[in-house]
């Protein structure tokens, strides 16, 4: 059980969280939602003990192991596999004391937890992980210097995932994932052995991987049981009675209130008014709902959109060097109305697609045939670097009408679904929400006939993405959608094409049956990618268990080399000990019979340690063939 009691917290003077209380039984799977920055990080780091919160406190079992992403991705030059392996401290610390232990008893104890916590298996463990998480048999033998950032961060996700803590804390553990990493993340915090709290706003991972959630809202936190839609239902029926019992309540009060101002100042009913003032008093009042307005996020419609089709390819090749192609052999053509989303894994191509289809790429093979007047708005996550620091939104969107009064300019700004007040900040101090429905706002703003929108939800919430849902809904022109949002792309497109093996093809199945290739294709990889690897992983354990083994059969003959070696060291202290008094002139001239008792001793502990050495030199052999047999 881990309960939150009554906590406070507070974040550069501003009250985030206001005596929220909630419990979650030992297991739970939960969502942890709320509008962005309402403090659910902050709600993390106290759980962590980063952060002391005002007032309050939160209970956990004794020793119970908290595990977080790391908040910087490894970039050093061990394989993958490795630093994955090195995040179960135990299981490490463990391996490395058995290579050195001699005890037999403390070495039994060594094996026996090794394979309490199933460390000989440990390395397919960690394999199966990283490859659910997008990378093969060959990449998690590469050093994680030779990725990007982003792929990083899935190693750090990997890592935490193999340390399986008692209490699991992911934050946005989908931002750098692709669709298939996302699907196959959320079957397994489904099946995680332990509690697991997720700051998401994928309604997919919170309707598939969760059996609860909890809210933060108004600076309080409320518990509820199912996954985000169920939650969605109970929250508005709640709300619904809420405003019911305030309705009721305000319409008591008044009656009340009512015969108290008639009648308070006649003598014959003051007592009458007097109890009504007290029942006044005692019936309190019943709170409004506060409800949280999302601005709206509209795209311009085109003016007018070319006959179809408004892209066709055929046998088009596209690349960053010439001659090596990332994508061929592609045949498709894009009609006016479609709205296609891009399916396959990240690297596979689909933004290499994106920008060939924007623009941004030449064909480096085939045909692609555009009407003159077709134009296109493209998006990407990486742009928002592109905004000005220090200019407003006010400011990016005058640049492109310089001669429309101000009036227009920020009705266009309030188009893109940024809020007055946030029409005059500087961009810098936008929040990632707010940068990137700008950024969208810019690319769509000439009214494309044809927008791509690849990963556009990465910073925005529940109830951001529903606006865009709607935003794309109600635009006129085509739309390529690349998103890890499963939600997103059932709500808004009608074909779907797959970019894999270097080509694009259409997919013709619908979201779940990709989803259940994607599935069936992980599970056939991860056999793949064990048998590539189990035999190598096979060897090093047994090879590390036989090693212990001998030790603790050998351990007698270990134990009686080491007496040896104690027995030479003191042999060699005696010698020098002697060897220095018999050195002595005086020694012989005042004490001959001690000289020759000295003497005496000197060569007996010399053929002592002669006889020693020889042993050492025969039982060390045996031990070190025994060893390497």
């Amino acid at each position: 059980m881990i309960t939150i009691n009554d906590i406070t917290a507070r974040i550069a003077g501003r009250l985030l969280i206001d005596h929220a209380t909630v419990s979650l039984p030992s297991g739970t799977k939960a969502g942890l939602v709320g509008r962005n920055g309402a403090g659910k990080s902050t709600l993390f780091r106290i759980i962590t003990g980063d952060l002391s919160p005002e007032s309050g406190s939160i209970s956990i079992p004794k020793n119970a192991r908290i595990g977080q992403v790391a908040q910087e991705a490894p970039g050093t030059e061990q394989p993958l596999i490795e630093i994955v392996l090195a995040a179960d401290k135990e299981r490490a610390a463990l391996i490395a004391e058995a290579e050195t232990a001699s005890d037999p008893h403390r070495i039994a104890e060594i094996q026996t937890r090794l394979s309490d916590i199933g460390a000989h298996s440990a390395e397919a463990r960690a394999a199966t992980i990283l490859s659910g998480l997008g990378f093969d048999h060959e990449a998690q033998l590469r050093p994680a210097s030779s990725f990007s950032g982003g792929w990083r961060m899935r190693v750090a996700l990997a890592a935490v995932l193999f340390a399986e803590p008692d209490l699991l804390l992911l934050d946005e553990p989908t931002n750098y994932l692709d669709l298939e990493g996302t699907m196959w993340l959320e079957d397994y915090v489904r099946r995680y052995p332990h509690t697991v709290i997720v700051i998401s706003h994928d309604r997919d991972m919170l309707n598939n991987a969760v059996n609860s959630i909890v809210h933060l809202d108004q600076k309080k936190l409320t518990f509820y049981r199912g996954g985000y839609d169920q939650f969605e239902r109970q929250k508005a029926e709640a709300d619904e009675l809420q405003m019911k019992a305030k309705a009721k309540n305000d319409a008591a009060r008044k009656h009340l209130q009512s015969f108290i101002d008639r009648f308070k100042a006649k003598a014959s009913k003051a007592k009458q008014a007097q109890s009504r003032v007290k029942a006044l008093e005692r019936m309190g009042t019943v709170a409004a709902v506060v409800e949280d307005h999302v601005q709206p996020i509209s795209f311009p419609k085109p003016e007018k959109q070319p006959a179809s089709p408004i892209v066709a390819i055929n046998g088009g090749a596209v690349g960053y060097e010439p001659g090596k192609p990332i994508l061929k052999n592609i045949n498709l053509r894009i009609d006016n109305d479609d709205r296609i989303a891009l399916l396959g894994s990240n690297g596979n191509g689909k933004s290499t697609f994106a920008k060939l289809i924007a623009g941004r790429l030449q064909l480096q093979g085939g045909e692609m045939k555009q009407p003159p007047s077709l134009s296109v708005g493209f998006f990407a996550q990486h742009q928002l670097d592109d905004l000005i620091p220090n200019e407003t939104p006010v400011d990016h969107v005058r640049r492109l009408m310089p001669l429309e009064p101000e009036a227009k300019v920020r009705a266009r700004v309030a188009q893109m679904g940024l809020a007055t007040e946030k029409m005059a900040t500087a961009a810098k101090d936008l929040s990632g929400g707010e940068k990137a429905r700008l950024l969208m706002g810019l690319a769509a703003f000439h009214a494309p006939n044809l927008l791509i929108l690849d990963e556009p939800t990465n910073h925005l919430d529940i109830d951001s993405r529903r606006a865009l849902i709607a935003a794309l809904n109600d635009y006129d022109g085509a739309v390529i959608l690349i998103s890890h949002d499963r939600h997103l792309i059932e709500a808004t497109v009608d074909r779907l094409w797959l970019v894999n093996n270097g080509t694009v093809t259409n997919f013709d199945g619908d979201m779940e049956e990709y989803r259940s290739l994607i599935v069936s294709s992980g599970k056939k990889k991860d056999e793949k990618d064990k048998a590539d690897s189990t035999q190598e992983q096979v060897n090093k354990a047994d090879q590390r268990k036989a090693a212990a083994d001998r030790r603790a059969s050998l351990a007698p003959l270990k134990k009686k080399i080491n007496e040896i070696e104690s027995l030479t060291k003191k042999l060699e202290t005696l010698i020098q000990a002697l060897d220095a008094e018999l050195a002595d002139p005086v020694l012989y001239e005042k004490s001959p019979a001690k000289a020759a008792d000295k003497a005496k001793q000197r060569g007996e502990a010399a053929a002592k340690l002669a006889a020693a050495e020889e042993q050492w030199l025969e039982l060390s052999t045996e031990y070190e063939e025994a060893m390497a047999g």
